[in-house]
């Protein structure tokens, strides 16, 4: 069995990698991020589908457990995710170049947005009329609803922590590069503790909401941005202040002792 690395092995890993990201032609980038969509897209449907077969507390357990297999597919395709990018391409930021921030944000937006287009792609045609089972829309239009339901500090309150959940598995994740096993595990459990939740993920929540209003939830396009734009706030403050920082601080003192 492999020893555990150390938290500078790991930063030192994540900053290889966060500079191989920030180099990445726009196209690259914006192809891992369309396939991202659809994992997340996918996670939700098995939500859907596992929720809808099993009544009460127990629906929503095994719902929550079965939206995980989308973040799975995310960190076993490679695929990218907005969320993912707080800590590996900030640990691989050269901050002294104005380009490498460049880089950096080109990274953010693209991501949020190609993620967020093919999501949507998915939603529109699993969402058409027969393509899923009876029933599947219960559990959709009720998750909408109570996205939309909350209050602007809660569904901050909710992006903070679902940022850094994120950020939590993507350290893990590096740490354990070599253990394909570890790397399901956290993958899958960061997913089912946010589907669980519900906390509030910019791509996730977004793409919830957009399969409930196609099944006829109470939620109209200006909810849809508002809460996004809560969502992203709260996801980077979460990701980049809660652990980012965190970690560097770890390893710097860890690299020093």
């Amino acid at each position: 069995m492999a020893s555990a690395r150390q938290p500078e092995e790991i930063y030192r890993e994540t900053r290889r990698e966060g500079r191989r990201r920030l180099a990445r032609p726009p196209l690259e980038l914006a192809a891992t991020a369309l396939v991202g969509g659809f994992d997340v897209a996918v996670g939700v449907i098995a939500y859907a589908l596992a929720k809808a077969a099993i009544d009460g507390p127990a629906g929503d357990l095994v719902g929550a457990i079965a939206f995980g297999v989308g973040f799975v597919f995310i960190v076993v395709g490679r695929s990218e995710l907005f969320t993912e990018n707080f800590l590996i391409p900030v640990a691989g930021l050269e901050r002294n170049k104005l380009g490498s921030w460049l880089k950096l944000g080109e990274l953010w937006l693209v991501a949020l947005v190609v993620n967020i287009v093919g999501g949507v792609v998915v939603a529109l045609i699993a969402t058409s009329e027969g393509v899923l089972p009876e029933g599947t829309d219960k559990p959709l239009v009720d998750l909408a609803n109570h996205i939309a339901d909350r209050s602007t500090l809660a569904s901050l309150l909710s992006a903070l922590l679902a940022g850094a959940l994120m950020t939590v598995m993507t350290w893990f994740v590096e740490g354990a590069a070599d253990s394909l096993g570890v790397r399901i595990t956290m993958a899958w459990i960061t997913g089912a503790v946010i589907a669980l939740g519900t906390f509030n993920h910019a791509i996730v929540s977004t793409l919830e909401l957009v399969f409930g209003m196609r099944y006829g939830a109470d939620v109209d396009v200006s909810q849809v941005l508002a809460n996004l734009a809560i969502a992203v706030i709260g996801n980077l403050i979460g990701g980049l202040l809660f652990v980012t920082f965190v970690r560097s601080v770890q390893a710097a003192e860890n690299a020093g002792s």
